[in-house]
């Protein structure tokens, strides 16, 4: 059976930062940047306060089966709720989406390079 790697979305909104959160957050910006965002198994938190309140954390899991997908994101949604809550950071809107990079469509290469293994 082959190991199946899940990238997993999670996103939301800050609510009701006070001034300290406010600058904490923006103190750390640099380092949660989106241009540095990145999918990792302990999750990557990026975010603009400046620009909007939202945020979201990338995280990469897997598993053996198509269903593992759903506890991938159960785990990504928990993990970013403790963190969040460990800092007491309040957020609303949470929601998550997630990718079987199994089931992704092969880019132009990818197809060209199977191709040529299959020929």
């Amino acid at each position: 059976m082959t190991t199946r790697i899940f990238r997993v979305t999670v996103r939301g909104v800050f609510d009701g930062l006070g001034a300290a959160q406010r600058a904490e957050l923006l103190s750390r910006a640099a380092e949660h940047d989106v241009l540095r965002a990145a999918f990792t198994p302990e999750g990557h938190l990026s975010y603009d306060i400046n620009a909007r309140p939202a945020f979201t954390f990338r995280f990469q899991d897997s598993g053996e089966e198509e269903e593992d997908i759903l506890e991938a994101t159960e785990r990504a949604e928990e993990a970013a709720r403790a963190w969040l809550t460990e800092r007491g950071y309040g957020y609303k809107n949470l929601r998550s989406s997630a990718e079987d990079l199994s089931q992704a469509p092969l880019g132009k290469r990818q197809r060209r390079a199977a191709a040529q293994q299959q020929g």
